[in-house]
């Protein structure tokens, strides 16, 4: 019973409906790519890449019960901090001139989250990786829907 109401919820997560109403808001959103320098938007697009193959991972293995691919992959998103890594200060600067503050505090709060993600597949605890999985889906809708709207329309 408690692997059918595990599969179930991923299955929920997974088919969420992703997107949101159309309204003036959506016109007011901040597209941050758009105006940051090629090399910078290449390095967040990088990054997020990574966030989204490790994600496809961590589905799969999940449904799998492989508890240790959902430790590593979850652990390489928290770790996954490319931008950081790779930007100069005058990268910094021009990414710190168009993100709010909103913006930060999200990408804080997506590492933060894949920290116990990780932690629950080292606890091999389903039960709390697909609700730390649900809540980064979450995170990614929203930071998307808010800061990239122009990259993805249907959110």
């Amino acid at each position: 019973m408690k692997t059918t109401i595990s599969m179930a919820l991923l299955g929920a997560v997974l088919s969420l409906g992703l997107t949101t109403n159309a309204s003036a808001e959506q016109e007011e959103r901040i597209n941050i790519g758009e105006q940051l320098p090629d090399n910078v938007r290449g390095l967040l697009i990088q990054e997020m890449l990574g966030i989204q193959a490790a994600s496809q991972k961590i589905q799969a293995a999940i449904v799998q019960g492989d508890h240790d691919v959902v430790a590593t992959e979850a652990q390489a998103i928290h770790d996954s901090f490319i931008m950081e890594q790779e930007m100069t200060e005058e990268d910094e600067r021009a990414l710190l001139a168009v993100a709010p503050e909103d913006f930060l505090e999200q990408d804080e709060a997506l590492h933060t989250l894949s920290a116990s993600l990780a932690e629950a597949g080292r606890n091999r605890d389903t039960n709390a990786q697909l609700k730390h999985l649900h809540e980064l889906l979450e995170g990614c809708v929203s930071c998307h829907s808010d800061y990239a709207s122009a990259r993805f329309p249907g959110l």
